[in-house]
């Protein structure tokens, strides 16, 4: 049977689906396209795996991370017990993987943004939800975005870094997906809040660019003074204020490197996992975020698949913030 998205790949594999009347997994919950005849009104949410690293700076087999990321959906259910949420009846696609060229980047980085806009144009009431792949795709699926929406776009950024590099120094990387977008027009600095930096991480040039850009930016120290709840609903309430749509980026090297060794960037003085995992859940609850990706998290790296499954839990608590926005108790 033709599979219906030719720019992308169906998933790799497909899980067995639970018993009738058993509670399922969370690898037996997600759907998968079979057919050229899916009704897509039936979903609310669509995942795209992105198996981009080449425009990795560092050393990354995040290409991997899709892959990891399906495979490890059998340790998890779909019942939160921290919410007491069960998300057995959000209703969740995988549409497959962008297709990647073996060594031509830009082609790469065109087949995301079209794979977004083929996405929005057709399914535009799909939450979309992308697991990449280095942290250069981010650009590309927010261009895709604007391609077919009309309005102004916020970054909402969980990172350890600016990502705020000259794009003439090595192209489009995964160090300049926010300069990229600022740059082109696509989303104005006073739009982007990043949330996690920390640490001897990021250039002095990088926070002076960042200054004259406008973008706003809360440590991690800070972010722990004023809590981390308190942190992520202020940068909700003000993009709020000024966008219409707010994508959240989530770079796994937020995290703390004893909590993400599998990020290729990881580093000490980081968030621990259930501040990232509260974060999520609150950008989740808010309507103007649209769409989420998930990045830079390189499984050949991972230690007892503490990252993977960390990446997982930020899906499914993402996921539990955004049963609470449209099913509120």
């Amino acid at each position: 049977m033709k599979y219906p998205y030719p720019f992308l790949t169906p998933p790799p594999f497909q899980w067995t689906k639970p018993i009738e009347g058993t509670e399922p997994k969370v690898h037996e919950w997600v759907q998968t396209i079979a057919s050229d005849e899916v009704d897509w009104a039936t979903y609310d949410v669509a995942i795209l795996g992105v198996p981009l690293s080449r425009s990795s700076i560092s050393a990354s087999a995040a290409s991997e991370h899709p892959l990891a990321f399906r495979r490890a959906w059998s340790s998890f259910t779909t019942y939160n017990l921290d919410e007491e949420v069960d998300l057995a009846d959000v209703r969740v696609v995988d549409v497959g993987d962008v297709r990647q060229h073996v060594t031509d980047i830009q082609a790469c980085h065109q087949n995301i943004r079209e794979a977004m806009v083929a996405m929005q144009t057709h399914h535009p009431h799909v939450l979309p939800i992308m697991i990449g792949g280095d942290h250069s795709i981010t650009a590309m699926l927010v261009k895709g975005w604007q391609d077919v929406h009309e309005g102004r776009i916020g970054i909402l950024q969980l990172d350890t870094h600016f990502d705020l590099r000259d794009l003439r120094d090595q192209g489009p990387s995964n160090g300049t997906p926010v300069r990229n977008l600022i740059e082109n027009g696509v989303v104005k600095g006073e739009d982007v809040y990043n949330i996690g930096l920390h640490g001897f991480f990021n250039a002095r040039s990088l926070k002076e660019t960042a200054d004259e850009m406008g973008v706003h930016y809360v440590t991690m120290k800070q972010a722990r003074k004023q809590g981390i709840e308190q942190t992520i609903k202020t940068a909700l309430h003000d993009l709020s204020q000024k966008v219409d749509t707010i994508y959240l980026t989530v770079d796994m090297d937020v995290l703390d490197i004893s909590f993400g060794p599998g990020a290729p960037a990881a580093t000490p003085g980081g968030m621990y996992t259930d501040e990232l995992f509260e974060a999520v859940r609150l950008v989740g609850k808010c309507d103007k975020v649209r769409a989420m990706d998930i990045v830079c998290l390189d499984p050949v790296k991972d230690v007892a698949q503490a990252t993977v499954k960390a990446g997982v839990h930020v899906f499914l608590s993402f996921l539990t913030g955004y049963k609470q926005r449209i099913q509120p108790t």
